[in-house]
């Protein structure tokens, strides 16, 4: 039989003698009551008096039992778990998970782990975990798990970041070319013992513009550093370069309480496209 679920229609009749009636029920067959205002949980007496049935252990109203067992197999169906004690959460989709004792977490989609005791974070997509302990944090993200019993104990990960500027405004560039997405998440609550080193390839190329210098003009450049919560010690170096560049660079920066982002300055009159490859070195004490 299938399970009916959402909000029951607002016509629905009190029954006389009774201030309140049902308005929702949820996922799990739990019944929920209105009394025309706010949403309440029913008593015995009125659980039942509108053919429902009351649970004393949970003092919960319900419609029905939902079976966890069949649940957990629908939010499987577009999961592809082998090995023991692998799991997707609720809401995650299409992940492929080879291994023991991985976990995708809810809201994530297109996630491959190959390996042990692996994490994909909330909402995160299309990510590669390898190894042991690794945990993915940012979409796009190629994670190589380094053990040492805990997650997120010690790994290493590649992401891309990619970008515009038209003046020279110190500019965010976007994780895996997200709108709006420019922080770069990590452990940095303030009391983390977390520390980020990091190599940022970061290739600019001028695709317009009226200022002196021409089209496909061209920079290479290296930040390089460690970071702790906001304090970090960093270089950079250019590679390479073609044409004119001057006053072109990168670096991580920090906004907010421990905000980490990867920022390009680029020129006045001059549109630039920027490309990065961010590698990151993460270790916990």
């Amino acid at each position: 039989m299938s399970e009916i679920t959402g909000p029951l229609p607002p016509s629905a009749d009190y029954i006389t003698g009774y201030s309140v009636k049902p308005s929702l029920i949820d996922n799990f067959g739990n019944v929920s009551f209105t009394d025309g205002t706010t949403q309440i949980s029913p008593t015995q007496k009125q659980c039942e008096a509108y053919g429902y049935t009351y649970d004393h252990a949970t003092s919960t109203c319900f419609a029905y039992r939902s079976n966890p067992n069949l649940r957990k197999a629908f939010n499987n169906m577009d999961n592809k778990l082998q090995g023991a004690r692998n799991n997707a959460e609720a809401g995650a989709t299409r992940n492929y998970v080879v291994g023991h004792n991985n976990n995708v977490k809810s809201q994530s989609s297109d996630n491959l782990i190959v390996g042990s005791n692996n994490e994909v974070g909330v909402n995160i997509k299309n990510t590669t975990v390898l190894g042991n302990y690794g945990v993915a944090q940012r979409p796009g993200e190629f994670v190589i798990g380094g053990g040492g019993n805990t997650i997120g104990k010690g790994q290493n990960s590649t992401i891309h970041l990619s970008g515009v500027t038209e003046n020279e405004a110190p500019t965010n560039l976007l994780v895996n070319g997200i709108t709006s997405l420019t922080t770069i998440a990590r452990d940095s609550d303030t009391s983390s013992t977390s520390f980020t080193g990091f190599e940022a390839n970061v290739m600019g190329v001028r695709t317009g513009g009226t200022a002196a210098g021409n089209v496909y003009d061209r920079i290479l450049l290296r930040a390089t550093g460690i970071a702790y919560l906001k304090a970090d010690n960093q270089s950079v170096t250019t590679l390479g370069s073609f044409g004119t560049v001057a006053g072109w660079t990168a670096a991580v920066a920090f906004s907010g309480t421990n905000d980490m982002h990867l920022q390009v300055t680029g020129s006045r009159f001059m549109e630039i496209a920027w490309s990065c490859t961010l590698n990151l070195y993460e270790m916990k004490v």
